[in-house]
C-alpha cells in the first residue's frame, strides 16, 4: 500500500495522518493539507472511495483521480486510498502519531481517540479550525457557484 514511499533510514519522524474525500480540490483543502503538515514532519492522506462515500453526494471527480491530485500537493508525503471494508485498516500501515481532522469532518475527537487506542493505534487527533476564509472554499460552494453561472 505505501510502495513508492521510503522514509530516511534511522528517522524517527512525527507522522501526520489526514483524511477525505477532496471532490474537486480547493484551496480549503490546500489549507488543511497544509495545516496538517505543521503537525509534524509526514503528511500521509487517506482518500475516501467512491462506496465509502455516503454523508454527502457522490464524487464528482472518480476516487483514482482524487488520488493522483492530492498526491501532487508539495504538503503531502503519500497519499492513498482508503478500504471499502475497514477504515482503520491503512493505519495499521501507516502508524500515525497524529490524526488530523478538518474542521468539518464528522468525527468526535474522543470517540476516535478511544477506538483507536482499542485497536492498538494510540494516536492523538487533532481538528484543524477553520481560519481561511475564502469564496469557494467548500466544493458544495463551487458546485453551486458553477450551476448558478452555467446550468
Amino acid at each position: 500500500m505505501l510502495a513508492g514511499y521510503y522514509p530516511s533510514p534511522g528517522d524517527l519522524l512525527t507522522r501526520v495522518l489526514a483524511t477525505g474525500t477532496f471532490d474537486i480540490l480547493h484551496p480549503g483543502h490546500v489549507y488543511f493539507l497544509a495545516q496538517a503538515k505543521a503537525l509534524g514532519d509526514e503528511l500521509f492522506v487517506i482518500i475516501a472511495r467512491d462506496s465509502n462515500v455516503t454523508h454527502k453526494p457522490k464524487p464528482v471527480i472518480p476516487e483514482e483521480q482524487r488520488l493522483e491530485m492530492v498526491d501532487a500537493l508539495k504538503a503531502v508525503n503519500k497519499a492513498i486510498l482508503g478500504s471499502e471494508k475497514d477504515m482503520f485498516e491503512p493505519l495499521r500501515e501507516i502508524k500515525p502519531d497524529i490524526i488530523a481532522l478538518g474542521y468539518d469532518q464528522r468525527f468526535d475527537t474522543e470517540i476516535l481517540e478511544k477506538e483507536l487506542t482499542k485497536r492498538g493505534l494510540p494516536a492523538k487527533v487533532v481538528r484543524i479550525p477553520l481560519s481561511k476564509e475564502c469564496p469557494l472554499c467548500s466544493t458544495g460552494t463551487i458546485i453551486k457557484e458553477v450551476l448558478k453561472r452555467y446550468g
